[in-house]
C-alpha cells in the first residue's frame, strides 16, 4: 500500500509541462494573448533548464559508470558493458534507474533508454527491500513483459563524505519455462484422503435396513458431488471408509470452502435425530505414495481423537484443521477400555517404578487420575512416584490431603528428583494433557523410554508421539473418568483406598461442574464406582469451597463482563486473579440467560491467561486454539506471552468474528 501511494504521488514531468502548457492555451482562448505569450515563455525556459538539468545528471551517471569500470581490469569491464543477462542500475531509495544494458532495454520495449524512470513503474511486482536488508537474491520471482525473472544484485554505498546515494545492481534471469513447469509439477502432484463416517454404528447400521439404505444412499450422493469436479479417483475401501486421491490444484478450492462436504453430510439425519458425521483426513507434500497414505492416517486419527466431524491436513511439517465445531459422541463399547486396561496393566507389571505427572499448574483432575495410577501401581507391587511442581497450584489443598495418607508417604517429588530417580526400565505415565510442551518437565518426558498418556483433550498438532500407550478418549469428561475404567478391569474397588476415591471423585466433579457438564453415561458409571470404593462426596465439596477474598474477586470478574455478539460474554480485567477464581467466574457467566459461551482474560506477569467456557454449540476449543491454547469443546484456556489484556481481547473478537462468519454453526445435540 505504501509503494502504491508513493507512485501515485511521485512527480511525473511531462505531466507537468502538459498542465502548463493547458493553462497557456486556456488563457489564449480567453483573450489574453499577451498573457498567454508570457506563459508559454516561461514554460519553454522551464522546459530548457529541465533538459540542461536531465543532461548533467546523465553526465554524472556517464562519470559514475567510468569511475565504476576505471578500477576494474578490462575482462571485468568487458563483462560489465556486454552482459549475457539483462541488467539495470538504479537508486534504490527512489527506484530511480540510472542505467540499463541493452539487453534490459529489449525487454522493457524501450530503445532510448530508461533515465528518469522508476522501475517500480517497469516491473510493478518487483521490491527493492531485500537489496537494502542485505540480501543478494529477490525471495520472489518478478514479473517483467509477461515473462517471469529471478533477480540477482547487490548495493554499492557510498564512501564515507561522499555526497551521492547508494546504487544497486541487479541480473536479471529468465526463469519463466522452469516456473512455469514447476508450478504444473505442483499443481499436479498426488493428494491422499481418507474419508471416513465417524458415527456409522450410532447413526446408520443401527437403523433398519431400509432408512440404512436411504441414508447410504444420501451420503453417497453427497460424497459424489463434493468429488466430481475434481477429477480424481474416489474408492469405497469399506463400508465407512473411503479414498480419494486427486490433483493438488484443487486442495485450495477444498480449504477456501471449509471442506464443505462436512455440513453436507451432516444435513443426513436418521428418524432417532443422530447426524451422520465424516472425518477427511488428508495427507499432502509427500515423497511418495506410502508416506502420503501415512499423512493421510495420522490425519484421520487426528480428526477422531478431536471428536470427528472435521477435516485435517498433513504436510511434511504441520497439521491443518477445518470444522470441528459439533461436540464429540460418547462412545458405545468399552472394548477399547478393556484392551487398554490390559496393555496398562502389563507396562506397569514390567516397570521397575512409575513416575506419574500432569500438565503445568496442575488441577484436581489432573492430581485426581495421577493418584488413580499410583493406586494402579500399588495393586501390581510397583513402586510409583508422582511429580509435584514448585510453587503453588489450583490443587494444593488435595496434594495436602492425600499426602497425608500414609500409603503416600514420600510419593511426592519435584521434577528434579525424578529425573534422577529415573532409570531404563521406569514408566512415565503423562495425565490430563497430550501436548509435550504442556507437561510439568519436558526434560523427564523426553528421558524416559516409556511413556503412557491418558487424557481426554482433544489433541492438537503438536502431540505426544512414540507413546507405549495412548488412552485418549476425547467424549471422557475428564482424565480422572478415564483412569477409573481401568481401575474397573484391573482391581476392585475395594482395593481403592477411600481417600483415593475422593481424589478422583474432586476431578470428575471439577470438570464436569459438579455432573452438569460434559457427562455421559460413562461419567456416571465411574463415580458410581468411586462411591463404592469410599468415595465421600460431603468430604470431596470441601476441596471446592474458597475464602472470601476469592468469591468478591470471581464476583468482580462477572461484573466486568460485557456481552459479544447477544450470547457471548467476555471479562477482562487488569488485575492478576486466581486460576480457579477465573474459571469459576467463566463457569458463572454460563448461568447468565443467552449466554453460550464466556471468555476470561486477566494478566499474570508477562502473560495474558485466557479461560473459557461453554455450553451449547459453541466450540470454545476451535477458537481458543486460534490464540495458542487448547483444551475441549466445553473447556479451554490459553496463556498469550508478550500482550496486553487489551491487546487479547481484540484478538480474541476478530477470532470470534471469523468462527461465526466462516460458516453456519453445527446442530445443537438432540
Amino acid at each position: 500500500m505504501y509503494q502504491k501511494l508513493t507512485r501515485m504521488l511521485a512527480p511525473r514531468i511531462g505531466l507537468y509541462f502538459a498542465v502548463m502548457l493547458a493553462f497557456c492555451g486556456v488563457t489564449a482562448l480567453a483573450g489574453r494573448q499577451d498573457a498567454a505569450a508570457v506563459e508559454l515563455a516561461v514554460v519553454a525556459a522551464l522546459f530548457a533548464v529541465y533538459l540542461a538539468d536531465r543532461l548533467r545528471r546523465r553526465k554524472e551517471a556517464a562519470h559514475y559508470l567510468k569511475e565504476l569500470l576505471d578500477g576494474m581490469d578490462q575482462a571485468t569491464r568487458d563483462s560489465t558493458l556486454n552482459c549475457p543477462l539483462p541488467l539495470v542500475i538504479f537508486r534504490p531509495e527512489t527506484d530511480e534507474v540510472v542505467w540499463s544494458n541493452d539487453r534490459f532495454l529489449r525487454l522493457t520495449g524501450d530503445t532510448e533508454g530508461l533515465f528518469d524512470t522508476k522501475l517500480a513503474d517497469l516491473a510493478p511486482s518487483f521490491d527493492s527491500r531485500w537489496l537494502l536488508e542485505g540480501k543478494s537474491e529477490c525471495p520472489e520471482e518478478v514479473e517483467l513483459g509477461g515473462r517471469r525473472y529471478q533477480v540477482f544484485g547487490d548495493v554499492a554505498r557510498p564512501a564515507a563524505g561522499s555526497d551521492g546515494g547508494s546504487l544497486a545492481t541487479t541480473y536479471w534471469l529468465d526463469v519463466t519455462e522452469l516456473a512455469e513447469t514447476r508450478d504444473i509439477h505442483r499443481a499436479t502432484r498426488p493428494v491422499l484422503a481418507l474419508l471416513l463416517l465417524d458415527n456409522y454404528e450410532d447413526a446408520i447400521n443401527s437403523q433398519d435396513e431400509n432408512v440404512r439404505s436411504a441414508m447410504l444412499s444420501q451420503i453417497s450422493a453427497r460424497l459424489s458431488h463434493w468429488v466430481e469436479d475434481s477429477r480424481g479417483v474416489f474408492l469405497r475401501l469399506d463400508r465407512d471408509r473411503f479414498l480419494f486421491l486427486f490433483e493438488e490444484q484443487y486442495l485450495a478450492g477444498f480449504k477456501a470452502e471449509k471442506f464443505s462436504l462436512l455440513d453436507s453430510v451432516r444435513e443426513v439425519v436418521n428418524p432417532a435425530g443422530i447426524a451422520a458425521t465424516v472425518s477427511i483426513g488428508v495427507g499432502v507434500d509427500g515423497e511418495t505414495f506410502d508416506e502420503l497414505y501415512r499423512f493421510a492416517n495420522l490425519s484421520v486419527e487426528m480428526a477422531l481423537s478431536r471428536g470427528g466431524d472435521q477435516a485435517v491436513v498433513k504436510n511434511r511439517f504441520t497439521f491443518e484443521f477445518y470444522g470441528g465445531r459439533s461436540k464429540e459422541a460418547e462412545r458405545r463399547t468399552k472394548v477399547k477400555s478393556r484392551v487398554m486396561a490390559s496393555a496398562m496393566g502389563e507396562l506397569v507389571a514390567d516397570a521397575s517404578q512409575v513416575l506419574v505427572m500432569g500438565h503445568k499448574t496442575p488441577d484436581m483432575d489432573a492430581v485426581g487420575a495421577a493418584v488413580g495410577v499410583c493406586a494402579i501401581a500399588r495393586f501390581k507391587g510397583v513402586p510409583c512416584r508422582i511429580v509435584r511442581p514448585h510453587g503453588p497450584t489450583p490443587a494444593d489443598e488435595l496434594y495436602e490431603r492425600v499426602g497425608r495418607l500414609p500409603q503416600y508417604e514420600g510419593v511426592f517429588l519435584d521434577p528434579q528428583e525424578a529425573m534422577v530417580r529415573a532409570d531404563s526400565q521406569s514408566l512415565l505415565v503423562v495425565v490430563d494433557t497430550n501436548r509435550p510442551e504442556q507437561v510439568q518437565d519436558q526434560e523427564l518426558l523426553a528421558s524416559c523410554n516409556k511413556v503412557a498418556v491418558i487424557d481426554h483433550h482433544r489433541r492438537a498438532a503438536t502431540y505426544i508421539e512414540g507413546a507405549a500407550l495412548n488412552f485418549h478418549e476425547p467424549y471422557a469428561s475428564s482424565a480422572c473418568e478415564l483412569v477409573a475404567e481401568l481401575i474397573a478391569y484391573l482391581m476392585e474397588p475395594t482395593d481403592l483406598l477411600p481417600g483415593e476415591a475422593q481424589a478422583m471423585m474432586a476431578g470428575l466433579m471439577l470438570d464436569t461442574k459438579n455432573f452438569t457438564m460434559r457427562t455421559g453415561g460413562r461419567t456416571f458409571e465411574a463415580a458410581a464406582m468411586l462411591r463404592r470404593a469410599g468415595g465421600d462426596t460431603g468430604e470431596v465439596r470441601k476441596l471446592f469451597q474458597t475464602n472470601l477474598s476469592d468469591a468478591v474477586a470471581k464476583y468482580g470478574i462477572i461484573q466486568a463482563a460485557k456481552p459479544y455478539r447477544q450470547d457471548i460474554a467476555i471479562a477482562a480485567v487488569d488485575n492478576t486473579v486466581g486460576r480457579v477464581t477465573a474459571a469459576q467466574a467463566a463457569d458463572e457467566l454460563l448461568n447468565i440467560a443467552g449466554i453460550s459461551a464466556s471468555f476470561v482474560l486477566y494478566p499474570d506477569g508477562e502473560r495474558v491467561v485466557v479461560s473459557a467456557r461453554s455450553i451449547g454449540s459453541v466450540n470454545v476449543q476451535v477458537i481458543v486454539e486460534a490464540l495458542g491454547g487448547g483444551g475441549n469443546a466445553a473447556a479451554a484456556g490459553a496463556q498469550i506471552p508478550d500482550r496486553t489484556v487489551e491487546e487479547v481481547r481484540r484478538e480474541l473478537t476478530a477470532v470470534l468474528d471469523s468462527y461465526f462468519d466462516s460458516g453456519k454453526e453445527a446442530p445443537k445435540e438432540p
